[in-house]
């Protein structure tokens, strides 16, 4: 089976976070260190077994906060016809590419194309430039990172930032922020029914370099630069001492 099992032995770090001496970042060595790559177009089977093509973007994504709303208004405003498959053709509305899912939260619209289920964003095939995000293609267009453009959600997977507030003996207390894989259970329940899932999948496991190189742009923003250099400092370590216990098991052998 490409997709290994979900539980297996991880090489964490703990280091406080330089920019901020009430935080402490847990980081998974395991998962930062590994070959993992996205593979969308190059092999992604797509997260349902019926829109092999449009990846993990079947069910639209939610918003961060306000703040990631706002920010994504900003851009979407700067799409034009030929960057998105599903423009309007007129000045764009909020309810153009905005729902409230089930419990209330703000997401990007989902819709049906030629029997597929994807975000609004997700340009399908028979589009004349092809799919992918229009989102993402704006940010290409004008020379900039994708995660300047995309919902916050969009960027971040499969990396999952967490906080979590533990309480010390002595009666003191700090955030932990952890950095590691979103794997399937990061979904909730149905993350289990997926038909196919990256982060733990052999095909996707074919990258020259790890995580922590490849994905930079993202790890600086969740992390701070300094916190990114520290990173990089315990990764190098990690690469260089690592047994191959502490392999992720989707990584080539």
């Amino acid at each position: 089976m490409p997709e290994v099992d979900l539980v297996f032995p991880r090489a964490f770090v703990e280091f406080a976070d330089p920019a901020d001496e009430t935080q402490v970042f847990k980081c998974d060595l395991t998962w930062l260190t590994s070959s993992y790559t996205c593979i969308f177009g190059q092999g992604c089977q797509g997260i349902y077994a019926d829109a092999p093509d449009v990846g993990c973007c079947t069910l639209g994504a939610h918003f961060a906060d306000k703040d990631d709303e706002k920010r994504v208004a900003g851009f979407v405003a700067q799409l034009t016809p030929d960057d998105w498959q599903f423009h309007p053709r007129r000045a764009v509305r909020r309810a153009d590419w905005i729902e409230t899912d089930d419990e209330g939260e703000r997401k990007t619209l989902a819709i049906e194309h030629d029997g597929q289920q994807a975000c609004v964003f997700h340009n399908r095939t028979d589009f004349a430039s092809g799919a992918g995000c229009a989102l993402h293609g704006l940010a290409l267009r004008q020379g900039r990172n994708p995660l300047e453009t995309k919902p916050d959600v969009c960027w971040q997977l499969p990396i999952r930032r967490q906080f979590r507030t533990v309480e010390v003996q002595d009666g003191t207390s700090y955030t932990e922020v952890s950095i590691g894989e979103y794997d399937r259970r990061g979904w909730g329940p149905g993350g289990h029914d997926l038909d196919w899932y990256c982060s733990g999948n052999t095909e996707a496991h074919v990258a020259a370099e790890p995580v922590y190189v490849t994905h930079e742009a993202e790890l600086v923003e969740l992390m701070g630069p300094l916190g990114y250099a520290e990173l990089v400092r315990h990764s190098e370590a990690h690469v260089r001492s690592r047994s191959a216990l502490a392999l992720h098991p989707a990584d080539p052998r």
